[in-house]
C-alpha cells in the first residue's frame, strides 16, 4: 500500500526482498517485503539494514498479529514477541527488540496448533474488505511514525475501537 501511495512497486533486488526507495513526507525511505519464509524474515531485515547504514530505532515492522481481534491496528515500540515466528526471526538477527511495530490484528485460531492455518487461509469476502481498510490504516500509521513519531502514532491508534 506504501508504495502504491508513492507511485511505484516493489521490485526483486538484494538482501532477500522485494524493495522500492520512496519519500514518505519529508523522509526517504527504502519499503520491503521479504522473499524469505516469514520464519527467517530477519535475514532481510538485517542485510537491508546493513546495506542502507540504519539502526534498529529507525525501522518499522508491519506485521499480523494473534492477539488483536481482525482488522485492527496497532503501534508499539519494542515488546515481546507474542509467538510471531518472523519477528523472532528479526529480534534474532538485529540482537534487539527495540523497533517500531505496525500490528494488523488477524485475531486467535480456534487451537495454538492451528495458529499457521489461520494466517494462511483464505478470507470471506467481507473480511477481506475489512482487511484491505485496516492494511491502510496500517499504512497511514507509518506514515504518521515516519512524520510525527511514536507517541503520536500510538496515541491515534492505540485508543481507537477495533473494527466490528
Amino acid at each position: 500500500e506504501l508504495a502504491r501511495r508513492a507511485g511505484t512497486v516493489l521490485r526483486v533486488g538484494r538482501d532477500h526482498a522485494m524493495t522500492a526507495d520512496v519519500r514518505i513526507g519529508e523522509k526517504s525511505v527504502v519499503l520491503a517485503f521479504p522473499t524469505t519464509y516469514m520464519n527467517d524474515s530477519g535475514r532481510a531485515v538485517a542485510a537491508l539494514m546493513r546495506r542502507n547504514g540504519v539502526t534498529s530505532d529507525r525501522i518499522v515492522i508491519v506485521h499480523d498479529e494473534l492477539d488483536l481481534p481482525p482488522a485492527t491496528v496497532r503501534v508499539k515500540v519494542g515488546g515481546g514477541l507474542a509467538g510471531h515466528n518472523g519477528l523472532r526471526s528479526i529480534v534474532q538477527h538485529l540482537r534487539t527488540q527495540d523497533f517500531a511495530r505496525v500490528r494488523i490484528g488477524v485475531g486467535k485460531p480456534p487451537s495454538k496448533e492451528h495458529g499457521a492455518r489461520h494466517v494462511l487461509s483464505g478470507m470471506s469476502r467481507n473480511d477481506r474488505e475489512l482487511m484491505d481498510v485496516a492494511i491502510g490504516e496500517a499504512a497511514d500509521a507509518v506514515e504518521m511514525l515516519l512524520g510525527e513519531g511514536a507517541q503520536a502514532a500510538m496515541q491515534r491508534y492505540n485508543t481507537r475501537t477495533p473494527a466490528p
